[in-house]
């Protein structure tokens, strides 16, 4: 499908450079220290990744239901686990062009040093960039079961609220005290303080690899268990043959 749909591509591509853009070319404005200037360009990089990375994810099931044919993703000799790996293998191959795309517009064009946390940072920093994807994905995935076609805003919505809360282009300390603590119940926000404690900025947090991948996977469960019973429930409420023809 994406490599057929001219429109994915465009998406994969387009937008991210647009992203890098606005955002490199207002640091040059704002006339930012080369260490602020990482800090911002490594949060537009996440949140394009992420979002590219989890659409993948959502779309596996959105797609049938806007073609009517949910019934039939089912139907199939398939269960619900080798749709998850399948979609999410695909957001993750096209999650990694754009974060390539995207790096290499940094590093081209606004002097980004991406190379000092080496090849172990970046590859954690990967690594908690898809995990959070995947969560978000198999949320917005419950959601379509139990509510269908109303659904599909979560597939933007969910991601933009993660990121507003884990700290995106600012520290989470201006954030007021309330959402303060509502972004140390997200994993990314560990992830995003560890890459930029290489370029200086201060850990708020003790062993943040801890908490980010405890939270990651505690998260996973919960939400592919979720998935599992929604999926359950629309097998009992006919809710794959209200969103079929």
């Amino acid at each position: 499908m994406n490599r057929r749909n001219v429109f994915a591509v465009f998406e994969m591509l387009f937008w991210p450079a647009i992203g890098i853009f606005s955002v490199g070319l207002l640091t040059r404005f704002l006339n930012l220290t080369e260490e602020t200037v990482t800090f911002i360009l490594i949060g537009a990089i996440c949140m394009n990744t992420i979002q590219i990375a989890q659409l993948d994810l959502s779309y596996a099931l959105l797609y049938s239901v806007w073609s009517k044919s949910l019934k039939h993703e089912f139907i199939a000799p398939i269960r619900l686990g080798h749709i998850l790996l399948g979609s999410g293998l695909m957001g993750l191959i096209r999650g990694f062009l754009v974060f390539l795309v995207m790096a290499v517009l940094s590093v081209g064009l606004f002097n980004m040093e991406l190379s000092r946390p080496g090849a172990g940072g970046l590859a954690i920093l990967l690594a908690g960039m898809f995990i959070n994807a995947a969560i978000i994905g198999a949320v917005v995935l419950a959601l379509v079961l139990r509510f269908g076609q109303r659904a599909e805003v979560a597939a933007w919505a969910f991601s933009y609220l993660m990121l507003l809360l884990c700290g995106l282009y600012y520290p989470i300390s201006v954030l007021p005290a309330g959402v303060q603590v509502l972004a140390q119940f997200i994993p990314l926000t560990y992830f995003l303080e560890y890459f930029r404690h290489f370029y200086g900025f201060p850990l708020h947090f003790g062993r943040p690899l801890l908490y980010g991948f405890s939270l990651s996977v505690l998260y996973i469960l919960i939400s592919y268990a979720i998935l599992l019973y929604t999926l359950r429930s629309a097998y009992r409420r006919g809710i794959l043959l209200r969103l079929s023809e």
